[in-house]
């Protein structure tokens, strides 16, 4: 993704419209934080989303297309009766919220009707579609080929009651695709990320996810403070060094789940990823810090996943 560059704002108070040929269309500021932050912050390409040689353009449109799960090494206990559910095998596009919310879905390309498939919902950055998000993200074929259905939600200007919206998109999901409700994992960068971490403090949504992995997420210690700790659930907090729009925010972020969780920092370790394990944590914790910049994907697909398949081997 060398080709890309990002262009983001620093504040609400302070953010103006940007122009963005990628869009077709000029982009306001998006709140980062819900209640008082915004990053405006939308991608320009050089020629297409994911890249401007044909060797690019290739390798992305592989991560697009969804895999064959061997559903020989995973055994669901949850099934679906036949015939409860009408979504097809592979690609789905235009799927809609009560609101209009638009999300795309990927299953892998032998789905199953009757297996209880984990779902992953990546939340769009600002401004991105959720074409864009896919491209972006490159979870389809890693995730469908491990037996995930994905569904991949668009940006919109966020709210409380957006981000709650945002939030049916895994029953919506369940209602068409068979999906075990146990097994729904969120993730999402910059508001994409907020989104994801809102969702599992929210009084009206907690609970919905069992586990989240936000990246470049609009959160501060401040804004944390506000919140009542969930129940535990397995917590990937991605962030890098050298984010400039929100500095130091993931180190809050990651201290903020420790003290929920209970975590004893004398039992931590580092993975070979360089993600940092919290150790005697009631669930789950990591934090993950990269040295790019706030519109860098950190590319920790495979360990976001390893993480929500196998959550006891990060304690």
């Amino acid at each position: 993704m060398a080709c890309h560059k990002w262009s983001a704002g620093e504040s609400e108070r302070r953010s103006h419209p940007i122009g963005s040929p990628l869009f077709g269309r000029r982009t306001k500021a998006v709140p980062a934080a819900i209640h008082r932050r915004s990053a405006a912050a939308v991608f320009v390409a050089c020629v297409t989303l994911i890249g401007c040689g044909s060797a690019n353009e290739d390798s992305a449109a592989d991560t697009r297309t969804p895999g064959a799960a061997d559903y020989t090494r995973w055994v669901s206990p949850v099934r679906c009766e036949a015939g409860s559910r009408t979504g097809m095998p592979g690609v789905a596009n235009g799927e809609k919220t009560s609101g209009g919310i638009k999300f795309n879905v990927r299953t892998p390309s032998n789905y199953d009707p009757g297996l209880a498939h984990p779902l992953l919902v990546v939340y769009a950055a600002g401004g991105q579609s959720r074409f864009a998000s896919e491209a972006f993200t490159g979870f389809t074929k890693l995730a469908t080929s491990a037996g995930y259905v994905v569904a991949y939600a668009e940006s919109r200007s966020m709210s409380v009651p957006v981000v709650e919206e945002l939030g049916t998109i895994p029953e919506l999901v369940a209602m068409k695709w068979c999906i075990d409700k146990t097994r729904i994992f969120l993730t999402g960068h910059s508001d994409g990320g907020t989104v994801s971490l809102a969702l599992a403090l929210l009084p009206k949504t907690a609970g919905v996810a069992a586990g989240i992995a936000p990246s470049a997420a609009g959160f501060t210690a401040k804004d944390l403070a506000t919140f009542t700790c969930p129940a535990p659930l397995p917590v990937m907090v991605m962030h890098s060094r050298d984010d400039k729009l929100f500095p130091g925010w993931g180190k809050q972020m990651a201290a903020w789940w420790a003290s929920c969780h209970r975590c004893d920092s004398g039992q931590s370790r580092q993975l070979p990823n360089g993600c940092i394990v919290f150790g005697g944590c009631k669930a789950p914790t990591l934090y993950c810090e990269g040295s790019g910049g706030h519109p860098d994907w950190p590319g920790l697909n495979q360990g976001i996943l390893d993480l929500f398949h196998s959550p006891d081997t990060f304690r």
